[in-house]
């Protein structure tokens, strides 16, 4: 019985053998090593791990420590038991020679052979179970008696002495196998319920992988694609500073020539006067009135009178320089080059939108470049026009949007509350209905009270945006139907995008008020 005991102690709990290589969790509780390394390969598939004792879960994978005093004890306990394997049990009654056991008696705590089980049949009719060593959970922990009942009330498993005279006395009970029974048929069906939701969340998952992997692929490409577009832009930069740089080079080459050849003649110049002047000196130094006044080859002449000096003095004009403007319109065309071959290869369109004064509610002022929308006290005056809003300080653009891809930006003052939009050209121009945002015909986004909302059709949404950036940027895909707002800070934040069937063609439309303004930036 103690030996018995013993090697319950000393079986690994996952492959019910004693310790092979011995480790411990941190938990404390000991495995073969091979065993844990098995199960823990098998929980890293399923992204977590937990003791197979106790559950204790590990946020990473844990370290095994090697228990040395428990392999101590393994070897210690194998050679007091000649002849016995590890992973076999044998007859209790065969000691001089070992003989597997083919079945355990509960109430003896036995293990038999054939031959030792057909005698032991013909004299009690016990609980006999497959070969094992441990007896733990299958007797009474109070009685020590064998567990032949369940009691559904306490739902235990108890022995006769637990149903007749112990806490479970007067309860309904029922056998271990008709109980065991009624409980595989309950989790059969659980088991049928659970597996169409696990065929959900398994089309879940594999839906999810699906555009998982649509969206890398689609990154990858786009990738490729841009990073092409940046050597596209690269060379053109190059061959645009190279145009730039060869008009400088151009320029310097002409207007250096030119003095080069200014040096030149008045390096002969100078020469010329240097020996006149050496003549002259010589002379001045002669004694003789005859021989001075006689000399046929001096001129005299007043102060700077002499013409080979020149007439400008060795100057260069002012207009002898590089011409900056040509050199900057220069860089300017190959930018705008560059720009417009970008945009075209991504289908944006730019567009220079001015707008409709004729439409200006009479607290709209209109800068006279028809691109800024200023909230004023001062009423403009200005003539009847059908289009004009009467009821709020809005104003829209003067053509409209009703096919491609554009993109524009505005800025805004940091005063007050303004609304930046589309519209069709028939929205009402007065009353309640003709605010922008609260129709079916226009789309905008608000910046009021230190934060953003969106508007369609009187529905509003806030999306809980602070603005930190006065700049926005608005994308238009007509034949798409999206409309997207966003912040042009760094980075770009997108804030929201409205999509819809449209059907006319789309006008900016801007609205301010306490002394917002609002500039279109093409």
């Amino acid at each position: 019985m103690a030996s018995a005991e013993l090697r319950d102690e000393l079986n690994c709990s996952i492959c019910l053998s004693l310790y092979t290589d011995p480790v411990s969790l941190r938990c404390g509780h000991n495995f073969c090593r091979s065993c844990i390394v098995s199960v823990l390969d098998a929980q890293e598939a399923a992204g977590g791990y937990s003791c197979p004792d106790c559950r204790a879960e590990y946020l990473e994978r844990p370290a095994l420590e090697k228990s040395r005093k428990l392999r101590n004890i393994v070897e210690r306990f194998s050679s007091t038991q000649p002849g016995m394997e590890e992973t076999r049990i044998f007859c209790t009654y065969c000691t001089k020679s070992p003989v597997l056991a083919v079945r355990t008696c509960l109430q003896c705590e036995t293990s038999m052979c054939e031959e030792h089980l057909t005698a032991h049949n013909k004299s009690v009719n016990h609980n006999l179970i497959e070969p094992t060593v441990s007896f733990k959970g299958q007797k009474c922990s109070t009685h020590k008696e064998v567990l032949k009942y369940y009691c559904p009330v306490d739902a235990a498993c108890i022995c006769v002495s637990c149903w007749v005279a112990g806490e479970h006395r007067g309860h309904y009970v029922e056998l271990l196998d008709e109980a065991s029974e009624k409980k595989k048929e309950k989790l059969k069906e659980y088991l049928n319920d659970l597996n169409p939701q696990k065929t959900v969340i398994q089309t879940r998952v594999q839906n999810l992988q699906d555009r998982k992997r649509k969206i890398q692929e689609k990154a990858s490409d786009k990738t490729k694609n841009i990073s092409k577009r940046f050597m596209d832009i690269k060379e053109q930069l190059e061959m645009a500073e190279k145009k730039v740089l060869s008009e400088v080079s151009r320029q310097e080459e002409k207007i250096v020539s030119k003095i080069s050849d200014l040096i030149k003649k008045l390096e002969i110049q100078e020469d010329e006067l240097s020996r006149k002047m050496c003549h002259v000196e010589e002379m001045c130094r002669v004694t003789d009135p005859i021989r001075l006044l006689e000399e046929s080859d001096i001129t005299v002449c007043s102060h700077g009178g002499d013409k080979d000096t020149g007439g400008d003095g060795g100057e260069v004009s002012s207009e002898e320089d590089l011409d900056e403007v040509l050199i900057s319109l220069t860089l300017l065309r190959s930018m705008r080059d560059i720009v417009t071959n970008v945009t075209s290869e991504l289908g944006v369109h730019v567009p220079d939108i001015l707008l409709d004064v004729d439409t200006a509610h009479r607290r709209v002022k209109v800068s006279e470049d028809l691109k800024t929308a200023t909230d004023s006290d001062n009423k403009q005056v200005r003539p009847e026009s059908p289009g004009r809003f009467v009821t709020y300080s809005q104003v829209l653009s003067r053509c409209g949007l009703s096919s491609g891809r554009h993109y524009w930006e505005v800025e805004r003052n940091q005063i007050g509350d303004c609304s930046i939009g589309l519209s069709y050209p028939t929205i009402e121009k007065e009353g309640d209905k003709s605010a922008i945002g609260c129709n079916d015909k226009s789309w905008c986004l608000c910046r009021y009270d230190e934060e953003y909302n969106v508007w369609h059709n009187s529905d509003v949404l806030s999306l809980s945006v602070e603005p930190t950036c006065p700049t926005l940027g608005i994308f238009l895909d007509y034949e798409a139907g999206r409309l997207s707002f966003y912040e042009l800070c760094d980075p770009i934040r997108h804030l929201h995008t409205f999509t819809a069937s449209f059907t006319e063609p789309l006008h900016v439309i801007i609205y301010v008020d306490y002394g917002a303004s609002v500039t279109i930036r093409s």
